[in-house]
C-alpha cells in the first residue's frame, strides 16, 4: 500500500514517519506533502485532489490523509469543509465509502505539542 499525507506542518511528519511504520508494517510506502499552513493546504486541496483522481481509480493500494490541526475551529464544520471539497472532486471519503480513497483527520491537540 502507498499512502500520500497531504499535511499543514513540518511537524506533523516528523511525527509521522517514526509512528506509521511501527503501526503499518514494511509493506507500506509513504510520501508527504508539507503545505506550510492549514490555508494554503485548503485551498490548494481541490486541485492537488484532481491531480490524484486518475491514480486513485486506477491503484487500489493507494490513499490519500488529509491532517490539519483543529485549532479553535469547530470540528463538525471542518471537517464537513474538507469531506465536501473531497466528494466535489469525485472521490470517496472514510465517512461514505468502506473502500475510500481519502481519509481526513482533524488533531484536536496541535501536534507540536
Amino acid at each position: 500500500m502507498h499512502i500520500e499525507f497531504l499535511l499543514e506542518e513540518a511537524s506533523a511528519e516528523i511525527l509521522l514517519t517514526e509512528i506509521i511504520p511501527k503501526i503499518a508494517g514494511d509493506n507500506i510506502t509513504l510520501r508527504f506533502h508539507d503545505f506550510r499552513g492549514k490555508q494554503n493546504l485548503l485551498k490548494n486541496l481541490p486541485n492537488r485532489l484532481k491531480g490524484y483522481k486518475s491514480i486513485l481509480q486506477s491503484n487500489t493500494d493507494w490513499r490519500i490523509v488529509v491532517l490539519v490541526d483543529r485549532d479553535k475551529e469547530d470540528c463538525q464544520v471542518l471537517k464537513q469543509k474538507i469531506e465536501t471539497i473531497v466528494q466535489d472532486v469525485g472521490l470517496t471519503t472514510h465517512s461514505n465509502s468502506e473502500k475510500f480513497q481519502v481519509l481526513n483527520r482533524i488533531a484536536v491537540e496541535e501536534l507540536e505539542a
